[in-house]
């Protein structure tokens, strides 16, 4: 009889489904959680993770098998990432008139989040290799995998960067903002956006739609700038 229901339970987790309705429903309960208790702790994110880390654990699998097993959702993310221009299309007119805003707050922000990290890194002794996988954490994973490798980082190492960097982002960014007395949406969206790519652009979202396009602006050019630009300043700087 075990062994019936030891091979029936096999079966089930080698169905090409199995792992998509597991993440699904890990994030369906992270995201009930969250909405119950609107504490930033129980962001969908935060919570899903553990969950399917222990289940893939007690299932016996490894990660390569789960990653294959959700590719479908993986091909998800770049129709769910381009869909990020309807708030920004909507708020067009108002992204216009804070053109010189943005781009201040963009070159600044964006310098002092990616060099305030290498500086904290290398005054706690870590080599090279980890600051130049901490360098571009403020970004999404592809782009950040991207440049880490380019610099002499670690591709794998800097995704999970940037997951930290995204959900502690959404936990402690809006206490932050308003203990700041920051409470414009543009400028909300704009830190939120900068400092923590997707995640904080949908805690974004949730405080209002320009929040969220000003969000997703920040995000989308922080993430050009930083494919652009810090290779370059790596170059340099490793030339003097």
């Amino acid at each position: 009889m075990s062994g019936t229901l030891s091979d029936a339970w096999q079966a089930i987790v080698a169905h090409p489904l199995f792992w998509v309705g597991a993440t699904l429903a890990a994030y369906q309960f992270g995201l009930a959680l969250y909405q119950r208790t609107r504490l930033a702790v129980f962001h969908p994110v935060l919570v899903s993770t553990p969950v399917l880390v222990l289940a893939i654990w007690l299932a016996g699998e490894d990660y390569p098998h789960y990653r294959d097993a959700v590719q479908p959702l993986l091909v998800l993310l770049g129709p769910a990432t381009v869909a990020l221009a309807v708030p920004l299309y909507m708020n067009l007119r108002r992204i216009r008139s804070y053109l010189v805003p943005v781009l201040t707050c963009l070159l600044v922000g964006g310098t002092v989040a990616t060099v305030l990290t290498i500086l904290l890194a290398w005054a706690l002794g870590a080599e090279n290799m980890i600051m130049m996988t901490l360098a571009p954490k403020s970004v999404t994973s592809p782009i950040a995998m991207l440049v880490a490798e380019q610099i002499g980082g670690v591709a794998a190492l800097a995704a999970v960067f940037v997951m930290f960097t995204g959900v502690l982002g959404a936990i402690f960014g809006p206490m932050l903002l308003r203990v700041c007395g920051v409470d414009h949406p543009a400028a909300w969206g704009m830190a939120m956006g900068l400092t923590a790519h997707a995640v904080g652009t949908s805690r974004a979202l949730e405080q209002g739609e320009e929040a969220g396009a000003f969000a997703a602006l920040a995000m989308s050019l922080m993430g050009t700038a930083t494919a652009l630009l810090l290779p370059l300043a790596v170059s340099i700087w490793m030339m003097w």
